[in-house]
């Protein structure tokens, strides 16, 4: 009979940092279109013995026998402990899944292209009914999906509330972030409502000049990603320039990105590459990777500079630190706050002058389309939050489903979202809250720049060296206390809602 090796929190660290990493290379390879098939369900088989009953029982009993920071440092352990058992229950079909929506293509105008391909090529086929087309295809074969996803949430959700001993999915990622969601979904939505007048303005200009006066009035979600990526204006914001552009606007904040040979950059285009941006930290500080898919636009400008934000934070964290406090945190709020002041600088119109030769009110207009997407990309995460909750606090009896999806994001941005996207659109976690989160925070530390730095923060190494500061502490502190340590309450939209023009 084979006996279970159950190890010390310092061991369970060890041990785990290499799990990660490797799992993390594979992730990333799949990602970026390296690989046409992932593979991870091996990795997860080789370290089956991090994430057993008897591990996770050792790591409760060291977690209540300590205080303070080593407390937090075992949660966060056990936390993880808690997900890769679930990961060893799921990994295969989630792997099964992966690759069949790897596999899957559209047939569009004699052309069969993978669907993430398809995806991507929404953002930049220039005809109105040419997107519209694309969009019904890739939408329902992303659609045949649903039942493997929902089989998939389902299980999760089933040994999720089996091993955290809380059936309640909101009430367990509550614990787990330290915040009430609820709360947070009553402050958010006060704030998109107060924002609601000045998202009417800025939509009924945009939607005409990015979709055409003659579009419906409601358009599709079909159209969201070539209004992201500001189409119209692409000849301004070229892709070859994008990469040039980006590192130059960080190296005034004082962070040569192409210097740091800890942070790897990936800007080629692969067929199979997934065409959102991404950092992956797969050995914080020692290797962390930037990724993103450039289609020309100024999508490409500020997903550059949000995943810089992200790479900076990791790559940048004190290497003294304990690997938990490198890589581990209970959410995402933190490091997305990092990733939105970077991305802010986009909505500086001084930044449009400087970078790409516009007049003063060429460059305002510009930074006021940035603030258009900004505003709707909140009401979306808004509505998307409210959504989830209710999905979440009624899970299997009757929760809100494809109609509702539909009714809320539809309702808070004036797009028409399919019903049947709900599940392609459902991020673990409660991701939406910790995007949410980051939001305030970003727009309390962007005013708290400006009282400190001055209005050039966006260009000045003092702000670089404030960010730097925070970096080291890398995942430790919560968003929460970043607002505490900025002279804010962690729900005070203010800020926010001034750089939204409400």
């Amino acid at each position: 009979m084979s006996i279970t090796a159950v190890r010390t929190p310092a061991e369970y660290e060890a041990e785990l940092q290499r799990y990660l990493f490797e799992r993390a290379e594979e992730g990333r390879a799949v990602r970026v279109g390296e690989k046409e098939v992932s593979e991870r369900a091996e990795i997860v088989a080789r370290y089956r013995q991090l994430f057993t009953r008897e591990q996770l029982d050792a790591l409760k009993e060291s977690e209540a026998a300590v205080s303070g920071v080593d407390r937090e440092r075992v949660y966060r352990l056990r936390k993880t402990c808690e997900a890769g058992l679930v990961d060893i229950e799921l990994s295969e079909r989630e792997d099964a899944l992966e690759n069949a929506i790897l596999a899957a293509r559209v047939e569009f105008r004699g052309e069969e292209l993978p669907l993430r391909s398809a995806q991507a090529q929404l953002a930049v086929l220039p005809v109105y009914g040419d997107r519209e087309e694309l969009g019904e295809l890739q939408g329902d074969e992303s659609a045949s999906f649903n039942d493997d996803r929902m089989e998939l949430l389902r299980a999760r959700e089933e040994l999720d509330a089996e091993l955290s001993d809380e059936p309640d999915a909101v009430a367990r990622n509550e614990e787990e972030k330290g915040i009430s969601l609820r709360d947070l979904s009553q402050v958010l939505s006060a704030a998109s409502s107060d924002a609601e007048e000045a998202y009417g303005r800025l939509s009924a200009r945009w939607f005409d000049k990015l979709l055409g006066a003659e579009r419906p009035e409601v358009p599709t979600s079909y159209h969201v990603g070539w209004l992201r990526r500001l189409s119209p204006l692409e000849a301004t914001y070229t892709k070859e320039r994008a990469t040039e552009i980006c590192l130059q606007t960080l190296r005034q904040l004082g962070f040569d990105l192409d210097q740091e040979p800890n942070i790897k950059l990936d800007l080629d285009d692969r067929p199979q590459k997934s065409p959102r941006a991404c950092v992956i930290a797969a050995d914080p500080p020692k290797i962390v990777h930037l990724i993103t898919r450039a289609q020309g636009g100024l999508h490409d400008y500020q997903a550059f500079l949000h995943e810089a934000g992200h790479a900076l934070h990791y790559g940048n964290c004190d290497p003294e630190l304990p690997y938990t406090f490198r890589n581990l945190s209970r959410d995402h709020a933190l490091t997305e706050i990092y990733s939105y002041i970077f991305e802010a600088i986009s909505r500086e119109p001084a930044w449009h002058a400087e970078y790409f030769d516009l007049s003063e009110e060429q460059a305002a207009e510009h930074a006021e389309a940035t603030i258009f997407l900004e505003a709707l990309l909140f009401r979306r995460y808004t509505a998307k939050l409210h959504f989830e909750l209710d999905f979440w606090g009624n899970f299997g009896n009757g929760s809100a489903g494809p109609d509702e999806y539909h009714r809320q994001l539809t309702s808070a941005t004036g797009i028409a979202y399919r019903p049947d996207a709900y599940l392609a659109d459902m991020d673990a976690g409660f991701y939406s809250a910790d995007y949410l989160r980051a939001w305030i925070r970003s727009a309390q530390l962007r005013q708290w720049l400006v009282s400190e730095v001055g209005e050039d923060w966006w260009r000045n190494r003092k702000t670089g060296d404030h960010l730097r500061a925070l970096f080291a502490e890398g995942t430790q502190p919560t968003s929460e206390e970043i607002a505490g340590r900025l002279g804010f309450d962690p729900h005070d939209t203010k800020p926010l809602l001034a750089e939204l023009g409400a």
